[in-house]
């Protein structure tokens, strides 16, 4: 059974990807990954703020939350590890790359053009295999249009792409007015890959303070349905390798990605609560599917249920939301 995939150029001895998380946060961690069965890592992210030396408050906003999930407890580093700096993160990806068979992607998460760019420059000659840019932006300006926010965009993956060779991918939200139109236009920039969709982190209301407080949830199923739309409609459309992350937690949901399309599925709630060793049943559920429908490999079923291939294009979009509803039982 042949599991191979190409994403980002990288040639993966499967398709599952540990996706940033606190799982990478140490060589430790990410040797369980691997001994797993992971076939590359995406690192922690390190953030525009620390590189700009502004993260005073980054440890409270990553840590707290972790105790509403008891069964990853043992999968967070201890609150003080968070203080590691920029270059600590180098020496990681130093360490990873020796330890390590597999492509070690970088994850660098900011949105604004400035000298914290020229910080991709140092993860390539660390070492890494790649680059995820994580561009988390929430714009709030009434007077910023679409299409500015999109040009933000455009000027971030622009600047890191003048930075490096290697290849960057990006994760990118679904909430831009035209996502089709955003996704040609990161592939015709350059982009090497595309990862749908970023969970952006929603806040809560704490009703005894009275504060808005920061609220981390991890995800179901059901989340995988967006990404898994959207990649079906682009496939073929664009040249940008395509990642799917976001509600994969079995088997089942790591197959559905790739018949539509995708080149790699990333995993980071699932881990998150059942540990790196989720990855090896994955696997081996997997490659029992294929056996018991006739699959021989990845590449084969790449695609297969994607907009272009399958009998009713129109399932992917409008058309099949009247049939939905009107196949609810009443």
């Amino acid at each position: 059974m042949d599991l191979t995939t190409t994403y980002l150029g990288l040639r993966l001895k499967n398709p599952i990807v540990a996706s940033a998380s606190p799982l990478s946060y140490t060589l430790e961690g990410m040797e369980q990954l691997a001994e797993s069965g992971a076939a590359a890592i995406v690192m922690f992210s390190l953030f525009e703020e620390q590189l700009k030396h502004e993260a005073a408050e980054l440890e409270h906003y990553l840590s707290f939350g972790t105790e509403s999930f008891a069964e990853a407890l043992t999968y967070f580093p201890k609150t003080e590890e968070y203080h590691r700096g920029p270059e600590e993160y180098l020496d990681l990806i130093r360490k990873a790359k020796k330890s390590l068979a597999i492509p070690i992607i970088a994850s660098l998460n900011g949105i604004s053009v400035g000298g914290w760019i020229d910080y991709a420059r140092k993860i390539q000659e660390a070492g890494a295999d790649a680059i995820e840019l994580n561009v988390y932006y929430i714009p709030t300006d009434p007077l910023l249009s679409s299409e500015d926010v999109e040009n933000r965009y455009m000027e971030v993956l622009h600047a890191v792409r003048r930075a490096v060779t290697l290849p960057v991918a990006v994760k990118l939200s679904p909430y831009f007015s035209s996502f089709a139109s955003i996704a040609q236009r990161m592939d015709r920039a350059g982009a090497d890959g595309l990862v749908l969709f970023n969970r952006f982190y929603q806040p809560d209301i704490d009703l005894d303070a009275l504060e808005v407080r920061p609220s981390v949830t991890l995800s179901t199923t059901n989340a995988m349905r967006l990404p898994m739309r959207w990649i079906a409609i682009l496939y073929g459309r664009v040249r940008a390798s395509l990642g799917a992350t976001s509600g994969i937690h079995t088997a089942e949901d790591a197959i559905k990605m790739l018949m539509v399309g995708a080149d790699a599925v990333f995993l980071c709630s699932a881990l998150l609560k059942h540990g790196p060793e989720l990855i090896r049943s994955l696997l081996t559920d997997m490659e029992k599917w294929m056996l018991d429908h006739e699959y021989v490999s990845v590449t084969q079923m790449k695609g297969s249920m994607s907009q272009k291939a399958v009998a009713d294009p129109a399932a992917f979009e409008r058309a099949n939301y009247m049939k939905a509803l009107q196949r609810y039982p009443h």
